[in-house]
């Protein structure tokens, strides 16, 4: 079966001497970079524009900034992690090559029906998203599974032949096998793999026994489907990749970063793309958890706000939750991945009016070609980057660390356009498009709270991303939260918490047994599992002493169609251990629904391990200190009128400030309104709090 790039870990050896690690976090709009040296234990950042045409592109170039910036060599790094968006994009743009499914026969409908749940009861008419694949190319195979992996019927490899000789002549790229029950047996999904990669040679071929081995039909067959669509785009890209980095003599180990927060080899993320679509996204969350033991801060609010999109992430205890099934524009995909709420809403998001005459902002994007009107690339639309800067919260003179000059007229003009359609003055329209912006954004958090039973203000605000500085604390005074932490670094605090990845295989063996008999079955599934894991950790090179096992089992109540995660503490099946299991779902089921029924008998659906494989990392959150610019003053727009506000860099900011005021940095900028006030950690951050 087809994967992506050379299927290889490495892009070459290693022949620097100082073992720099990079992670890169690439967005729509800036590729942002952080680099520990462990030479001087210093952590840098740097950001770079990206380069959506080819994203390899603005990579390489990012790096090469980034060396002679900070006098590295590109010989010197030995580890790069890096995020990418080029999954997500492919699929929220349907960019996908031709593609077909393989099922089977008498279930050839059954990725157009996928589920009838209603996910906006007041809608008048359901609007499911379109199906990946048309009806004409999802084909069926004669072949039947029991529940239980026995055969009821076998496998009639003329049915395949045929098929594969439709596909052929259909032109396509890319082909998902999902066949009823192949989780319990994968030995016919197994077979056709091996036909169609011979009569089918160049096809990207997707198991649904390897990809996602669980129940429920649907859900695994939609996640096949992304994954086989996926191989040829993230192959390319990969390609393309490699070949740049080879032609620059950059010996460098790549590791792609998931959507479960870890990484993976090349050869992994190549054969399992669809475990990169919320590959970016993931790094902050894991920022956002280190942050809250570092900062002794346990429950906190992510908010992720790029030139794009702002992603809303919880921490709650110490911990960010982790799903076993997520979404993307409205698909499912039954993969382990961080729990994340993500809606079109950044600097580049544009403003437009609609049929009705309402201001209306985004979901499209100017992002990075042309960008905002006011980087001065031929963008028109007027968008969030624009409001702010006519309001006087960005500084076109320092923005990107001066790199970049923003044309205050042209965003003035995008304005006007804008103001003349709604009869309002442009600053008035520029103020409008920040509240409607923080009204987005604020509700974004409401939702991923309150669907917890959580309160906003037991809760503070994590603000990072390029964009998030300017809104933060407007949105946090929206949802009743009285405090909001810029961490150092802000900018690009998802390549930070990338910096500190180690890799994560996720791998899943369904056992749907009562818990008291399921102990031999599961000691053997367990014994799969281990087996599995020890292959994928070596093709990524780590060392039996830098291994470690996690493990959990997805248990319900008997009649339930619903389960929760339990963790284990070790894979052990005796009869206190799978006593063991069961109170700990009982403790669980308590802890989410206010109740649990001993008297109801406990099913396990599956037994799940997470391998990891530990990574060289830095020992300490070390930063780059702050400059103190002096303070200096500017007129910002405030509820109509403009006010002086105190303008001055991170380093200046002391014990206390006093909005208005805007705090600016590198690559980022800090709103901090009246009533509220800023002060410096000791850990660097910055802690700004409501005024009494």
């Amino acid at each position: 079966m087809q994967q992506a790039g050379s299927g290889h870990s490495t892009a070459g050896t290693p022949t620097g001497g100082r073992d720099i690690r990079v992670a890169v976090d690439i967005g729509g709009t800036f590729t942002d970079f952080e680099i520990f040296d462990p030479a001087t234990g210093a952590v840098h950042q740097h950001k770079a524009p990206s380069t959506p045409a080819d994203p390899s592109i603005g990579l390489l170039d990012g790096l090469r900034q980034a060396a002679a910036r900070f006098g590295f060599s590109l010989a010197d790094v030995r580890q790069v992690l890096h995020g990418t968006t080029i999954a997500t994009n492919a699929v929220l743009e349907r960019k996908l090559p031709r593609g077909a499914v393989l099922t089977t026969a008498g279930f050839e409908d059954l990725l157009q029906i996928g589920r009838h749940g209603r996910r906006d009861i007041y809608a008048l008419t359901a609007t499911p998203p379109p199906p990946l694949v048309p009806r004409n190319l999802c084909l069926g195979v004669v072949q039947r599974l029991r529940a239980d992996g026995s055969v009821a019927t076998p496998l009639e490899e003329a049915s395949v032949l045929a098929a594969a000789h439709r596909l052929r002549e259909a032109g396509v790229q890319a082909v998902a096998v999902c066949l009823l029950h192949a989780y319990a047996n994968p030995a016919h999904e197994r077979r056709i793999g091996e036909m169609l990669a011979e009569a089918l040679p160049g096809v990207a071929v997707s198991l649904s026994s390897e990809i996602s081995p669980e129940l429920r039909e649907y859900e695994r067959l939609s996640t096949t489907v992304l994954n086989a669509l996926l191989v040829p785009i993230v192959a390319g890209y990969m390609a393309k990749l490699e070949r740049r980095l080879a032609q620059a003599e950059f010996g460098a180990r790549i590791y792609l970063v998931q959507s479960n927060g870890g990484v993976s080899g090349t050869a992994k993320a190549g054969r399992e793309p669809a475990r990169l679509l919320l590959s970016g996204p993931s790094g902050g969350a894991a920022a956002a958890r280190r942050l809250a033991g570092s900062l002794g801060l346990p429950n906190l609010v992510a908010i992720d706000m790029g030139g794009t999109s702002f992603d809303v992430s919880v921490v709650h205890g110490g911990q960010v939750a982790m799903v076993t099934e997520g979404e993307i524009d409205g698909l499912p995909v039954r993969l382990p991945m961080v729990e994340m709420r993500t809606i079109g809403a950044g600097g580049g998001s544009i403003a437009w009016v609609d049929p009705g005459g309402r201001l209306r902002i985004g979901p499209h994007s100017a992002g990075a070609d042309p960008g905002p009107a006011c980087y001065g690339r031929g963008g028109t639309g007027l968008t969030v980057t624009d409001a702010n800067l006519l309001l006087g919260r960005l500084d076109g003179e320092t923005f990107l660390g001066g790199a970049m000059r923003l044309d205050r007229e042209a965003a003035a003009r995008a304005a006007q356009d804008i103001a003349g359609r709604i009869g309002l003055e442009a600053d008035a329209t520029a103020a409008g498009v920040i509240a409607i912006t923080n009204a987005s954004l604020a509700g974004a958090i409401r939702l991923s709270l309150f669907e917890k039973g959580l309160d906003p203000e037991d809760f503070c605000l994590l603000s990072f991303g390029g964009a998030g500085g300017v809104h933060a604390c407007e949105v946090a005074e929206e949802l009743g939260i009285s405090r909001v932490v810029f961490p150092p670094h802000a900018s690009t605090l998802s390549a930070w918490g990338i910096l500190w990845s180690d890799i994560a295989h996720d791998l899943a063996a369904t056992q749907i047994l009562p818990l008291t008999a399921a102990g031999p079955a599961l000691a053997q599934a367990a014994a799969r599992l281990r087996q599995d894991a020890a292959a994928l950790l070596a093709e990524d090179g780590v060392a039996e002493a830098q291994r470690a096992l996690e493990w959990s089992a997805d248990c319900r109540y008997a009649g339930q169609a619903f389960e929760l995660a339990v963790p284990l503490a070790q894979a052990e099946f005796s009869d206190a251990g799978l006593g063991s299991i069961a109170e700990g779902f009982h403790a669980l089921h308590r802890q989410r629904f206010a109740h649990d029924d001993r008297g109801v008998p406990v099913q396990i659906v599956a037994l799940r391990l997470t391998a990891r494989g530990r990574l060289p990392k830095p020992e300490r959150d070390a930063v780059e200190a702050q400059a103190g610019t002096a303070r200096t003053q500017r007129l910002v727009l405030v509820e109509g009128a403009w006010v002086p506000a105190a303008i001055c860099g991170r380093g200046a900011v002391g014990a206390a400030l006093h909005g208005p005021a805007v705090i600016e940095e590198a690559y980022t900028s800090t709103w901090i309104p009246p009533g509220w006030k800023v002060s410096t950690d000791p850990s660097g951050a910055l802690m700004a709090e409501r005024s009494a």
